[in-house]
This record gives structure tokens, C-alpha cells and sequence, in this order.
């Protein structure tokens, strides 16, 4: 189990990107794009810097759905390898078995 303030700290975070998502879009595309000229340039990358750090989606960290363990996630679960076990040993998730051969 996770501490609670790493879990909140993490999901303030994913607001915090959801809130300058598409903000930051605009502005990286401004950076992107060929057609746009150096001074264009060089007043979106000062926006993106005068963003808060944490509207960027890097600082996200992946964490199990069910206790925010921070290591060993497996995407397509949304889960830690540790709880995907424990839930596929007791027939919890749909579709997954033991493998045997």
C-alpha cells in the first residue's frame, strides 16, 4: 500500500495535466510547426516554461488502480504485478488463466 499522500499528491497531478492539456498542445504545435516564425517560437516555449512543472504529463506517475503501489505496473490491467496475481489467482479478472504447458 502506497502512502496517501503520494496517491492524492498523483491524482492533483493528473488535474493539474487535464487542466493545461490542451493549452500546451497549441503551444507545442506553434514550436512544431515549420510555418511559424522564430519569434513565435520563442514566445510559446516561454509560455509552456511560465506553466506550472506539473502540467506536464512526464511528472505522471503510473500506480494500481486499487493501492497505488508505484512499481511493477502493468498498463493494460491498471494494476501491479503483485495485485494482477493475487486477483488472477482468484479468478477475479475476466479472461485471464494460469498458464500451464
Amino acid at each position: 500500500m502506497a502512502k496517501k499522500s503520494k496517491i492524492v499528491c498523483n491524482d492533483r497531478r493528473r488535474a493539474v495535466v487535464a487542466r493545461y492539456a490542451e493549452q500546451r498542445a497549441e503551444l507545442k504545435e506553434i514550436i512544431r510547426s515549420p510555418a511559424s516564425t522564430p519569434d513565435q517560437r520563442l514566445d510559446a516555449q516561454r509560455a509552456i516554461a511560465r506553466q506550472p512543472r506539473d502540467a506536464s504529463p512526464v511528472r505522471l506517475r503510473n500506480r494500481d488502480a486499487v493501492d497505488g503501489r508505484p512499481r511493477g505496473h502493468l498498463r493494460k490491467f491498471g494494476l501491479s504485478r503483485v495485485r494482477m496475481r493475487e486477483l488472477a489467482h482468484q479468478g477475479r479478472l475476466p479472461g485471464v488463466r494460469k498458464a500451464s504447458w
